[in-house]
């Protein structure tokens, strides 16, 4: 299977894994001839990318962060919470978290032990899911997303893994406090409406502070999420160490999973080029050690996207090795803009030589290999 751009489908292509809602219902079936009807329907799902078959890469294996099931249970679980944090727009009520603590905590365990026990790093491409709501699919991304970087750090324990977990699942409660039509405007904000949007931080600690059964650090990660080393972040603009550690974790889990998620305002960006912009605040607004851990951390380049080479080759990422994100293994299709009669592996571990120039994700039409 290759991974395409949803933009660049064509008729009679077949996806080779099906689209799902956050119930695991299936919306369009795999192994189907796509009709312009059905790559309608995928644009107005949300969806970016998919995989769709290819004989030359039958054997490339998509293996996801976390299982279907617990992925559903996690946004069961938030759905119900945030659904009455959102029918309370006076913060009047309580926000009762004791009644569902247990069961946040045991799927927060379950979440931290598939990512721990997964032989790759992590990505979320391979979740072809059609979401209708933002704010839940995207909080349990930034919590796996926030779990893997802080597996790859020195000293975190597991306590501070499961307060890290909770913190990131409930960062943008606040939102839920917000007025719809500013949190999903599809053009720019005015300075009033952003300045609206960033009282989620201050309303999700508020909401959160007062539970006896919370954290006081689990709070503070919907506090200090959108704080920055150098003090141009919010609410409090806090410079350094001033900055929780998990302020700093979920900050960079946030933004990486927010530039690569469609959104109503932008397309959106592949693994490469999410990591570059964390690259570009390294040592300015995200802590430069914690970019190299998740570095290590997420699939920079997923299998079965297109990849040109520096020499002149093209091929697509077959598989990962382990530890080294930026270097996989490519089945080669092309040499110098002739397809190959035989492909063949490459080891970029082996090979130091060789480096990724560009990516492509319009795999048809003239860009056939």
């Amino acid at each position: 299977m290759r991974l395409l751009a949803v933009a660049s489908l064509e008729e009679d292509v077949k996806l080779a894994k099906p689209v799902y809602n956050d119930n695991g219902q299936i919306l369009i079936s795999s192994g189907i001839p796509l009709t312009n009807l059905m790559i309608k329907r995928l644009n107005q799902l949300g969806i970016s990318f998919v995989y769709i078959e290819d004989e030359n890469t039958e054997d490339i294996i998509i293996r996801p962060a976390i299982t279907e099931s617990t992925r559903r249970e996690a946004m069961g679980l938030m759905k119900q919470t945030f659904e009455f944090v959102h029918t309370d727009q006076t913060l009047t009520k309580r926000f009762s978290f004791d009644k569902v603590e247990k069961q946040f905590r045991s799927v927060i365990r379950d979440v931290i032990d598939q990512v721990n026990g997964h032989k790759e790093a992590v990505s979320m491409l391979s979740e072809v899911c059609a979401h209708d709501n933002y704010i839940l699919n995207h909080s349990l991304n930034v919590t796996i997303y926030a779990l893997a970087l802080s597996m790859k750090m020195k000293n975190i324990t597991k306590k501070q893994l499961e307060e890290i977990g909770l913190g990131a699942m409930l960062h943008d409660v606040g939102k839920l406090l917000i007025p719809l039509d500013i949190l999903m405007k599809p053009s720019r904000l005015t300075n009033e409406e952003y300045a609206i949007i960033k009282k989620h931080t201050e309303y999700g600690f508020e909401l959160l502070r007062r539970e006896h059964s919370i954290p006081l650090t689990a709070a503070h990660c919907a506090f200090q999420h959108h704080e920055r080393l150098n003090g141009k972040g919010y609410p409090r603009g806090l410079i350094g160490n001033e900055i929780h550690l998990y302020g700093k974790i979920i900050g960079i889990a946030d933004v990486y999973d927010a530039v690569t998620s469609n959104r109503v305002y932008r397309q959106a960006m592949l693994p490469h080029e999410g990591l570059e912009i964390l690259y570009a605040g390294s040592g300015t607004e995200f802590d430069s050690e914690m970019i190299e851990a998740f570095r290590k951390a997420i699939v920079i380049y997923p299998n079965g996207l297109s990849v040109h080479l520096h020499d002149g080759r093209r091929g697509v990422v077959l598989r990962q090795n382990p530890a080294v994100s930026d270097r996989p293994v490519l089945l080669i299709l092309e040499e110098n803009l002739h397809k190959v009669e035989k492909p063949y592996e490459l080891d970029m571990t082996k090979d130091l030589t060789v480096l990724i120039s560009e990516t492509d994700t319009t795999l048809l039409g003239k860009k056939v290999f």
